[in-house]
């Protein structure tokens, strides 16, 4: 059961590399201004977090 969760996590964490490397691709370059980097790097850990969180527990 323990093996299986862990397959499942890091296919969750695969499928999610894959869909921002994805969309990073295709999204048009933000303005020198922009804080869109600093906003989603906490908002990606806290995602994994939330969901290693609810496998686990």
């Amino acid at each position: 059961m323990e093996a299986m969760r862990m397959r499942l996590f890091f296919f969750a964490v695969a499928f999610l590399a894959a869909v921002s490397a994805v969309s990073a691709a295709d999204a048009p370059a933000p303005s020198p201004t922009s804080d869109a980097t600093a906003l989603f790097v906490p908002t990606a850990v806290a995602s994994l977090v939330a969901l290693a969180f609810g496998l686990l527990f």
